[in-house]
């Protein structure tokens, strides 16, 4: 992997552009009318499924059930099953189906809420996170998350024991991908913002018909933040000529061969194909930063926005760009 040197830039500029912090604010209540209108509830509170690698390679072994799928557009009780803790504050969260031979009936890309009632407010508490298992795994679907201190929904789950339900939904479809939808695809993530690009990654690796090039930048507090490394990693050593990885550190350890500082115009710039390319789409997810410093907000799920920041500068228009 290439190295990418740090440019300097303006305070204003570092300030927008540190978007991968693993600090996020207390979220809002939300209803399940009302969470998908909210662009900073989606990017923060994704979080992160099945990073271990066994977990990894038997999801994508499991064939397709002809079971009906789990997800129908109504909530469902799932019952946590195991717990495999992954850091210091994130975990594997695997959730049963009741029918083992269920699949989840969710697609590439998307996403599900879950809900639960808060004992202190006595409301209802929805949130959206996206699964990476594979979508024709059967009977379960993990969840990583990473619980903040301030996060009602990841303190939450946190606190299950095995045997616990929680109440999902879905499937809440964010970018219906096909095979060759793209030439070629770029990501930009921060932080927990991963999940939803991982599941392209994932998707496209599996497909051996689909030749889209991707391209992930991703970039972190610390090299112990990175989620999902080792399967990142795993995927560009195997096919180096389709996928590419640079990751950025804001506290880069001695040695490190990666961007050391903040996701800049100057890394994305060579990091990232031409905006003149014939087709080409770049996926932004994280927190609020980074869209502010990379993409611009997104208005709702229905309006993107307009483009803005260093993807704007560098010349890729609204029908290039997808915020999650």
């Amino acid at each position: 992997m290439a190295s990418f040197i740090r440019t300097s830039t303006s305070k204003s500029f570092q300030s927008a552009a540190r978007f991968y912090s693993t600090s996020i604010s207390r979220g809002p209540i939300v209803t399940a009318g009302s969470f998908a209108k909210n662009p900073y509830l989606i990017a923060s509170s994704f979080a992160i499924a099945g990073t271990a690698s066994f977990l990894f390679y038997s999801s994508m072994t499991s064939p397709a059930s002809a079971s009906t799928p789990v997800f129908t557009g109504e909530f469902v009780d799932l019952t946590l099953t195991k717990v495999t803790p992954i850091s210091k504050n994130s975990g594997v969260f695997t959730f049963a189906f009741d029918d083992k031979d269920a699949v989840s009936g969710l697609v590439t890309a998307s996403a599900v809420v879950i809900k639960y009632l808060d004992d202190a407010s006595g409301k209802n508490i929805i949130r959206p996170y996206t699964p990476i298992t594979d979508v024709e795994t059967k009977g379960y679907l993990d969840l990583l998350v990473k619980e903040y201190p301030n996060g009602k929904a990841s303190v939450h789950i946190h606190s299950l024991k095995p045997g616990d339900k929680l109440a999902f939904k879905g499937p809440i479809v964010k970018y219906a991908w096909t095979a060759n939808k793209h030439d070629e695809i770029a990501l930009v993530g921060g932080g927990t913002g991963i999940t939803p690009l991982w599941q392209l990654i994932h998707e496209i690796n599996k497909n051996p018909e689909d030749k889209t090039k991707v391209t992930l930048v991703y970039g972190n507090i610390s090299e112990d933040d990175i989620l999902l490394k080792k399967e990142i990693d795993a995927v560009v050593a195997a096919k180096p000529e389709q996928f590419k990885v640079v990751y950025a550190l804001d506290k880069a350890p001695e040695g490190w061969t990666g961007v050391s500082g903040y996701i800049t115009k100057d890394v994305l710039s060579k990091a990232l194909p031409s905006a003149s390319s014939a087709n080409v789409k770049v996926f932004v997810c994280g927190p609020p930063g980074l869209y502010a410093a990379v993409s611009g907000k997104k208005v709702s799920p229905a309006d993107q926005g307009e483009v803005d920041g260093i993807l704007k500068d560098l010349g890729f228009n609204k029908e290039q760009v997808f915020k999650f």
